[in-house]
């Protein structure tokens, strides 16, 4: 049997697909409705389910749990807070953190690039090529990891102009220094996330699978599994 991956603050499943497609069943945990996750959910809060895991798993799993991704919400730390004004957001990197310390196994923590992440690695789209053909665009969506484990990031490689996908969609001008960026529409951001089953909103608050199935392929080197199928 696979092992097993918990993925916490899961949103729509963009960094579950990637775990996938690296060989490891996904559990994803998230306090609001996921109907669009595309594999196993539970509704209940993420920062419960770190610090008793066991008594949200189904008990046929506990043994394979292998691994847990946790990507707390970034609001707090994104470059567009300014958006959110008079929506609070905590910081959830921390407590995070700390019960991720006390699980004994490894784990990866993702977050914007400005959040307090301790020696992350960065990934970056053009890394993998992601962005819309049609446009001419590339998606960069650069974030960072912090893992108890070696992980290794990606080198960029920005050589066309930015598809964005964040917010709400619209094709108007990037509030960025990326000249020429403008939104993406709901189908221009499946594409450029490689997200087909997703929403435009639930593209804007995930990481490409493309990003986890880099990380995912590590994972299973380090835990001494057989390689994953490309």
């Amino acid at each position: 049997m696979k092992p097993v991956v918990l993925d916490a603050f899961c949103g729509q499943g963009g960094a579950a697909m990637g775990y996938h497609l690296a060989g490891f069943d996904v559990i994803g945990f998230d306090n609001k409705p996921q109907p669009r996750y595309p594999f196993d959910f539970i509704l209940a809060d993420a920062l419960e389910v770190l610090a008793d895991p066991l008594r949200f798993i189904p008990l046929g799993h506990r043994r394979r749990v292998a691994f847990v991704h946790a990507s707390p919400p970034c609001q707090k730390f994104s470059r567009f807070r300014s958006t959110y004004k008079g929506k609070p957001h905590p910081d959830l990197i921390a407590p995070s953190r700390d019960l991720l310390e006390r699980l004994g196994c490894p784990w990866t923590i993702e977050n914007v690039p400005d959040a307090p992440l301790v020696d992350p690695v960065r990934l970056c789209g053009s890394s993998f090529g992601l962005g819309c053909a049609g446009l001419g665009r590339e998606l960069r969506r650069h974030r960072h990891f912090e893992s108890n484990w070696p992980l290794r990031g990606s080198v960029c490689n920005h050589r066309l102009p930015v598809v964005g996908v964040y917010g709400h969609g619209g094709h108007h001008r990037l509030p960025t220094k990326e000249r020429g960026g403008f939104q993406a529409r709901a189908d221009e951001a499946r594409e450029a996330m490689g997200m087909p089953w997703a929403s435009r909103d639930g593209c804007a608050q995930a990481i490409p699978p493309a990003y986890t199935l880099f990380i995912g392929r590590q994972l299973r080197e380090h835990l001494g599994l057989e390689e994953a199928a490309a």
